[in-house]
């Protein structure tokens, strides 16, 4: 008998986890974040929120009006408050006394470093906005940034918030078709970007990629370039000019322009190079709001003593809220590197924890898995006893990872923060509360206080206990995004129509015994195998809970009995890799792991096929780029490849697959 789609679950449960690690008495008593907390933002949603932005952000006209939701799903928050973005950043802490802080401890690929003080910064984003005023920017216009992860890039962002003109990041590993369409969709007037950068020991150019995408005919009238590797650069007068040239003339005072809470602040697109670029549109007011909240509450910063380290770089959401807003809000102490975690050598990041003694350090799973690959005794080598939280960001976190990362990086020591929150939200939605919540490996456990969230059916009904399906919002929350540029239908169509008044962007989750959420990924990679509906992510999981496998990617392969079946991709550990050189070796690893995956979820969930790869396809943001799997899996030609960090890694798979003969 089969179950009809209104009986059968939106996503089976299948993993069942229950190891927890309570906050130490010691970590409790000092926390940031209290029961209070929740207690507040349970008892009046809405004033919790005034509260957090009169706490967080300085206003020079304070709002009246919390949010608007008349017109949903367009919410405005602080609508009547004037603020500016580039003040509360920098400005503040200097009149208050903190000028002489570090903002920013620079640490160059090369090896090159620069610390930055408050004062320095407000220097230097002043200069900036002066320099881009010259430059005809005005309040209102678009400025395109292409820059490698440097200090500029940082001041470049504040300098754009300073006058009001709304920035659009576009990561400096993208091509110039995909810089170009940004440039077109935002109309952006001014380029910023660099002669190249560093990454993975070499100068690479950027400049090249500017002058192909402004090629033709373009909005952009002046590009301004900052020399970091001094390499040659081809230029076009009378549009090009240089930033030392252009910043060091300029004044070191500026007025900042205060601008309405729902000002735009910046636009970040979030498609690949191809198709129509999506560009998400965040405001000012509720924005600074819920990413200074959440950076002080979910990492516990005490601005005074921490050293915070975000590993992302600013060409995506987590270096916008968690590099440059979040942190600089606070007054935080932070690291900014620019280079890859294994240049000049492996253990590059433990080396510069011990250098700076960070305390708060916030990287993502894929990286943390790598360093897994690479083996423990790279960080053994390196004092880390200064950190005493970890966070975890930018897809779910499989719990033998989140084991390792608490076991050889925080000491068995540091709480882990595992955080779920998108372009789109803005901010940090669900995570646990160190101080506050007993972690689970692998869940982000539960919405932060003043979010509201839920699991719930095809049929927007809330899953009991225990039960998976779709996570949406309920309720509007102040980073939300304002919509998509130019496009309000499409902002409609992509984000609230699946469900009635419910936000969903399309990531699958469960709840477990005890209530708390657990990400199951993309619902697009949900595979129904003779009608259960598996994650991808809880088998990946299974996967790497074995002593063997490093890394795990699962997609589902057309199959003509079973719908679709479990393929599966694995990277072993450096001390397991012999196993499969070999033919036969290889057919054992195949078994063994089909056998742990059955023994750990079920058979219904036993991979098809499994092939030993040396690496997963992975843009430079980490993420893994599950559909061209699937086209090897289907035996189809692979698709765009243009936004993976290493493009020759589907060849590797594709020809490993075919000597295997292991499609059925």
């Amino acid at each position: 008998m089969t179950l009809d789609a209104r009986q059968a679950p939106a996503l089976e449960n299948m993993l069942n986890e229950t190891r927890t690690f309570p906050p130490s008495t010691d970590f409790a008593a000092q926390a940031n974040a209290h029961q209070e907390l929740i207690d507040q933002a349970q008892t009046d949603r809405l004033e919790f929120w005034a509260e957090q932005a009169r706490k967080h952000v300085t206003w020079k006209v304070p709002f009246t009006k919390t949010l608007d939701w008349s017109n949903p799903p367009f919410a405005t928050w602080f609508e009547d408050g004037k603020l500016n973005a580039a003040y509360n950043a920098v400005d503040r802490h200097v009149a208050a006394g903190n000028g002489d802080r570090v903002a920013l401890h620079f640490e160059g690929e090369p090896g090159d470093t620069r610390s930055v003080t408050y004062a320095d910064l407000q220097r230097e984003v002043s200069r900036a906005a002066n320099a881009l005023a010259a430059l005809g920017v005005q309040t209102g216009d678009r400025v395109v940034i292409y820059l490698p992860m440097i200090v500029e890039a940082v001041v470049a962002m504040l300098a754009c918030a300073r006058i009001g003109a709304a920035h659009s990041v576009v990561f400096g590993g993208f091509s110039a078709d995909a810089l170009r369409s940004r440039i077109a969709d935002a109309g952006a007037k001014l380029v910023i970007t660099a002669d190249g950068g560093y990454r993975r020991g070499r100068a690479t150019a950027l400049k090249p990629a500017v002058d192909e995408a402004l090629s033709g005919e373009t909005p952009v009238e002046k590009v301004v370039v900052v020399r970091r590797t001094g390499q040659d650069t081809d230029w076009t007068d009378g549009r090009d000019v240089w930033w030392h040239d252009l910043v060091e003339a300029a004044d070191i005072e500026h007025t900042p322009v205060w601008v309405d809470a729902e000002h735009p602040l910046f636009i970040l697109y979030t498609s690949g190079t191809t198709g129509n670029p999506k560009g998400i549109l965040h405001t000012t007011g509720g924005y600074l709001t819920q990413t200074a909240y959440t950076h002080y509450n979910v990492f516990d910063l005490k601005a005074e003593t921490d050293v915070y380290w975000c590993t992302a770089d600013i060409g995506w959401i987590t270096g916008h809220s968690y590099v440059v807003y979040g942190p600089l809000l606070n007054g935080a102490t932070q690291v900014i590197y620019e280079g890859t975690p294994d240049t000049p050598h492996q253990g590059r990041w433990w080396e510069i924890i011990e250098k700076y003694k960070v305390s708060l350090f916030y990287t993502a799973p894929t990286a943390i898995r790598t360093c897994m690959k690479w083996g423990e005794d790279i960080p053994g080598k390196y004092d880390l006893t200064s950190l005493r939280v970890l966070g975890s960001v930018g897809e779910s976190i499989n719990p033998e990872a989140w084991m390792w990362y608490r076991r050889v990086i925080g000491g068995d020591n540091a709480p882990i923060v595992d955080t779920w929150w998108q372009t789109e939200t803005g901010a940090i939605m669900i995570s646990p509360l160190p101080g506050l919540t007993s972690t689970k490996p692998g869940s982000a456990q539960r919405p932060l206080p003043g979010i509201s969230a839920e699991v719930v059916n095809d049929n927007a009904e809330a899953v009991p206990n225990g039960s998976g399906g779709y996570l949406v919002l309920n309720e509007p929350w102040p980073s939300m995004l304002r919509g998509i540029w130019g496009d309000p239908q499409r902002y409609i169509d992509t984000y609230w129509s699946r469900f009635k008044d419910l936000y969903f962007a399309g990531d699958g989750a469960k709840k477990d015994d005890d209530g708390d959420v657990w990400l199951l990924g993309r619902v697009d990679d949900v595979m129904n195998v003779s009608g259960h509906r598996l994650s991808t992510m809880e088998i990946e999981s299974a996967l790497v809970s074995h002593e063997a496998v490093a890394e795990a990617a699962v997609v589902g392969a057309s199959d003509d009995t079973t719908g679709q079946a479990v393929v599966a991709f694995v990277i072993l550990r450096e001390d397991h890799a012999a196993l499969a050189q070999s033919e036969e070796g290889s057919a054992q690893v195949q078994e063994t792991l089909r056998a742990h995956v059955a023994k750990e979820i079920g058979p219904i969930a036993k991979p098809r096929t499994i092939l030993v790869v040396p690496e997963l396809p992975k843009t430079r943001s980490g993420k893994i780029m599950r559909r061209l799997l699937r086209d090897v899996a289907e035996n189809r030609a692979v698709g765009d490849a243009t936004t993976l960090a290493d493009s020759s890694v589907m060849d590797l798979i594709a020809d490993g697959l075919s000597a295997r003969g292991s499609r059925r």
